[in-house]
């Protein structure tokens, strides 16, 4: 049976957050492919994981014998994380920038499942999975714009799960998602509406194209 491990990070909930919202229909879509799949959900912002610590850390790189107790549960939480994302046969993501980046939250799962040696190093654990990340965003930092060099959640996260990671990394991006609620950006609603209902779209194409690679 297939596996999609879906982490969702956005503070807002349900409908009122555009990556939630986009994710739930990639979700809905890859659970219709796969009624007897199996879903391993994180919200990090419900239930976020800890930050790295120096004996999470460390105890990446020392013997387990040689592990302090405090060493162990915290590579015992960091296991965990990386089983679920070894596991996956597929990875759904939803990532909105805040800030010009990642939430925080996101940035602690990362830190927790690089680990040289294993997911990361020269035979990545997890290589050639698929990664579908949902990185909506307030504004419109594509190329061309005025602000194309405030992009650093795409170019962040192409470096991590393809250059690091290993895995085959796509993204859906609805972007302008502050214009109905600016008035200033009153005239950019119909680019957003346009955004919002090709991430659906894609959202659900995603989902039938990755049930069908699994199934050949």
């Amino acid at each position: 049976m297939a596996t999609l491990l879906h982490i969702d990070s956005s503070v807002f909930p349900g409908e009122a957050s555009s990556s939630r919202s986009v994710t739930a229909a990639f979700r809905k879509s890859w659970e219709e492919q796969h009624p007897q799949g199996t879903v391993i959900y994180r919200d990090l912002a419900a239930n976020p994981v800890p930050h790295i610590t120096a004996d999470a850390w460390s105890a990446g790189y020392a013997a387990p014998s040689e592990r302090t107790p405090e060493q162990s549960a915290a590579f015992a939480a960091r296991v965990k994380l990386i089983e679920e994302l070894e596991q996956a046969d597929t990875v759904l993501i939803g990532a909105p920038m805040y800030n010009y980046s990642i939430p925080s939250t996101l940035k602690a799962w990362l830190d927790n499942v690089l680990l040289l040696g294993r997911t990361a190093g020269e035979t990545p654990s997890a290589q050639g999975t698929p990664v579908i990340v949902v990185a909506s965003r307030g504004g419109s930092y594509a190329p061309g714009t005025p602000r194309e060099n405030y992009e650093f959640v795409q170019n962040y996260l192409e470096a991590v799960f393809t250059g690091t990671l290993g895995l085959d990394l796509d993204f859906i991006v609805p972007e302008l998602t502050m214009a109905p609620r600016n008035p200033a950006m009153s005239a950019l609603v119909p680019l957003y509406e346009a955004s919002r209902r090709r991430a659906f779209e894609d959202a659900t194409a995603k989902a039938k194209e990755l049930a069908e690679r699994l199934a050949a």
